[in-house]
């Protein structure tokens, strides 16, 4: 049985929306970074590199998080049949997350810092993610019910819920002398968390993207094939250990590095195969009816080739020791972030605010627009850095040192590509992203405006 979208609670769409917006904020604090880099101390009295960087990023980070959680738990309504296990714990983890976040972005802005990467904030603060994080699991749990013969998707659900929660704590290990004493084992949990905690909501987003590929096909050959579950004990093995690419530098264990390189990135083969597959099963007529959430597929599954011969590159020991610390490592998280995560996500939640196409109709052109202008200055982006990051390489590498300094100033002409491309992405998102927005307050404003008059009916 499916629970229709009117009968589904809509709570989970304010995960979405806040998500949206968080994206949109992140946009901006990347371009106010790109900017210091072509002119460096432009902000530094109210909105220097070291407050940008961190919020730049966990902007980024949380709407992931939040967007991920939101459309897996509302597939999960959709998948069950029925309305989730508890809204108590929906709202809890939903004013938990806005909470941390309100308070992180805040401290971050204020100067207050005093955590690790990522997680750059007073540790305290995780307190909250923390809790909400349980009311998530548990909530997933029992709306499940059981999990006896379940598609490949509420796995991947169950497993990137669990080990976040499991990596999240870890990376919290260095607030114990015991880890944080020794400088090795310290980076080396701090890494390796960090790197397992990507694969924890990669299984999230991946595994709405598979019940999209199913819900979109009609059948439930993506979810049930042996390929998919391929896809998810790659994915698992690779969240446990790909993380050793990260550690490459560090005198660490030479058996964690060489499983690391052996395992590096299949999950991005085989999900790259599911949806080239998916999409040659699909008639025209299919495409078109979910037009914008095909496209994003489509989409993600070039910027998977692409990240995928980049992260190739990147795990060879001989290459990441040049490449390692450079703005090759970041045009990598942008490829993954921007042009993965976030496009499959897009895709999933262009699926959820309509069953069709058709509240998008009036936008088609607005869409296209944005679609095109975000991955072509994605692209642009991406080789800029990755061009910025070879030359800093050389830099590193080379036995005539010239000051940092001067190697920036060499620098320059990337960046400023770096700076234009970003400023049409985050152009091309935000008109990607309008359409989306502009339907959910209107679904939102509808159903309350349903619901005074229900009330004034009762009265």
């Amino acid at each position: 049985m499916v629970l229709s979208r009117n009968s589904q609670d809509p709570f989970p769409r304010l995960f979405i929306l806040s998500g949206l917006l968080l994206l949109t904020i992140g946009l901006l604090f990347g371009l106010a970074g790109s900017l210091l880099y072509i002119v460096p101390g432009i902000m530094k009295d109210f909105l220097s590199f070291e407050k940008i960087r961190p919020l730049h990023v966990s902007s980024v980070l949380f709407w992931i998080i939040l967007s991920a959680s939101g459309c897996v738990l509302t597939y999960v309504q959709e998948y069950r049949g029925k309305r989730i296990y508890s809204n108590l714990l929906l709202k809890c983890q939903f004013i938990l997350f806005i909470l941390a976040i309100l308070f992180i972005l805040t401290s971050y802005c204020a100067g207050i810092f005093g955590g690790r990467e990522y997680w750059e904030y007073p540790p305290v603060l995780s307190l909250p993610i923390l809790l909400g994080w349980i009311c998530f699991l548990v909530n997933f749990v029992g709306s499940i019910g059981s999990f006896r013969k379940q598609p490949v998707y509420v796995w991947m659900w169950l497993t990137g819920i669990i080990f976040f929660l499991f990596t999240f704590l870890e990376s919290y290990l260095w607030l114990f002398p015991y880890f944080r004493n020794n400088i090795v084992n310290d980076m080396t949990i701090q890494w390796k968390s960090n790197g397992s905690m990507v694969g924890s909501w990669n299984m999230l987003v991946y595994g709405c993207s598979l019940f999209l590929m199913d819900k979109m096909s009609g059948s439930k050959t993506s979810s049930h094939s042996w390929m998919a579950f391929l896809l998810y004990f790659a994915g698992l093995f690779n969240l446990m250990f790909n993380w050793g690419h990260h550690i490459y530098t560090l005198p660490t264990h030479a058996y964690v590095k060489h499983i690391s390189y052996a395992v590096s990135m299949t999950e991005l083969i085989i999900l790259g195969r599911i949806i080239y597959k998916w999409k040659a099963s699909l008639s025209a007529a299919q495409k078109h009816f979910y037009r914008p959430g095909y496209r994003f597929l489509a989409s993600a599954e070039v910027w998977i080739f692409l990240n995928l011969l980049l992260a190739i590159l990147m795990s060879v020991p001989a290459l990441n020791v040049y490449t390692h610390g450079t703005h090759v490592t970041v045009a990598h998280a942008m490829g993954t972030t921007i042009g993965i995560n976030t496009m499959l996500l897009l895709a999933v939640i262009y699926d959820l605010f309509g069953s069709n196409c058709r509240p998008f109709e009036n936008c088609y052109r607005l869409l296209a627009i944005g679609y095109w202008l975000a991955n072509l200055s994605l692209f642009i982006f991406w080789i800029a850095l990755i061009g910025a990051g070879i030359w800093k390489a050389g830099w590193q590498m080379s036995r005539v040192q010239i000051p940092f300094s001067s190697m920036i100033l060499q620098l320059r002409p990337f960046f400023i590509f770096v700076f234009i491309a970003g400023i049409l992405l985050a152009l091309g998102l935000i008109l990607t992203v309008y359409p989306i927005v502009k339907h959910m307050l209107a679904s939102f404003s509808k159903q309350n405006s349903m619901g005074s008059n229900d009330e004034n009916v009762l009265k």
